[in-house]
């Protein structure tokens, strides 16, 4: 028998998300707009948007039309829902910022440990 995750809730998530792109026909950067417009309409936290930084970046998609997006849907989602989304998606970057810095800086302090040895 196999031990059981430790991140069940994630790795569940992760196959969800992963079963639905795969069957999903659109192009990647439409499939990001639905995604966020989504987001966007829920209310959803910070955290459900660092999700998608990331394919974001590798799709190209930029400042500008993340702003289009938010104009776009901000009559039918509502002004109170666009601007929490917009305070969400600042802090979804901060904190990838913050885990990049983190990174940056293992990586560093192992390379500057491998040339001491």
């Amino acid at each position: 028998m196999t031990a059981a995750p430790d991140t069940p809730v994630l790795d569940t998530i992760t196959a969800m998300t992963i079963d639905s792109v795969e069957r999903c026909h659109m192009d990647q950067r439409s499939l990001l707009l639905a995604r966020v417009a989504a987001l966007v309409a829920m209310d959803a936290p910070a955290i459900s948007y660092l999700a998608h930084i990331d394919p974001a970046i590798k799709a190209d998609f930029t400042v500008e039309q993340l702003q289009d997006l938010l104009v776009a849907i901000a009559p039918v989602v509502g002004t109170a829902r666009v601007m929490s989304a917009a305070g969400h998606i600042a802090q979804a970057f901060g904190v990838a910022i913050a885990l990049a810095e983190t990174e940056a800086e293992a990586m560093a302090r192992a390379g500057a440990d491998s040339h001491k040895a």
